[in-house]
């Protein structure tokens, strides 16, 4: 359906992205797929994506100004947060066009929260958000017009053998997670079992 509106799906989905329900990737594939298709209009898709991330990008900052750094350290780890306030004071201008640069899974909405909460210049802000997005959606409407097709055409040619190797990827980083999980909650209590044999021992004596 995105696809039908064209550079109207673009705006859409770039809001929806900047939003707290992010959707990493989509608005990338989308630009790809479109600049693909219409090649003399990449320029137009690179422009409707830019417009779309900074409309979502601006409301999102609003919010964060809003609620401020309490909402903030609701919403995400305390670990998360911190390392992006002291992102925000060694950089500033960076800590928003960097991370507005970078292609997924760098996380872009809580550098979007956190200039709103920690009342970020708006003009700097805006500055930021379109120089890093709109660098962006050209490279990957240009790449998109020029390689797309090519790349289409392989992803459909070795469809099934990306996807079975993509789930099994996945399935042993789910189990190595886990097993790190395990292994650092039970050298986490093992300290505490030592210390209530210890007592034990203690009493008997």
């Amino acid at each position: 359906m995105l696809e039908r509106l064209g550079g109207v799906g673009l705006v859409a989905l770039g809001v929806i992205d900047s939003s707290l329900l992010p959707l990493p990737g989509s608005i990338d594939a989308l630009t790809i797929v479109l600049a693909a298709r219409d090649r003399e209009l990449w320029p137009y898709y690179a422009l409707m994506s830019t417009l779309g991330a900074v409309i979502g990008g601006y409301i999102t900052y609003r919010l964060g100004r809003k609620g401020g750094k309490e909402s903030l350290e609701k919403k995400f780890r305390k670990r998360q947060v911190e390392r992006v306030y002291r992102f925000f004071e060694k950089w500033g201008f960076g800590a928003v066009f960097v991370p507005a640069l970078l292609p997924p899974p760098i996380p872009f909405v809580p550098f979007l929260l956190a200039a709103g909460a920690l009342n970020y210049s708006k003009k700097r802000f805006l500055i930021a958000l379109i120089a890093g997005r709109g660098l962006r959606f050209t490279i990957v409407a240009y790449l998109g017009s020029i390689y797309g097709r090519k790349l289409f055409g392989f992803l459909t040619k070795y469809y099934q053998p990306i996807l079975w190797t993509f789930v099994g990827l996945m399935v042993i980083g789910g189990l190595a997670a886990l097993f790190l999980f395990l292994r650092k909650r039970r050298l986490s209590q093992s300290p505490g079992k030592k210390l209530r044999i210890g007592a034990q021992k203690d009493a008997a004596a």
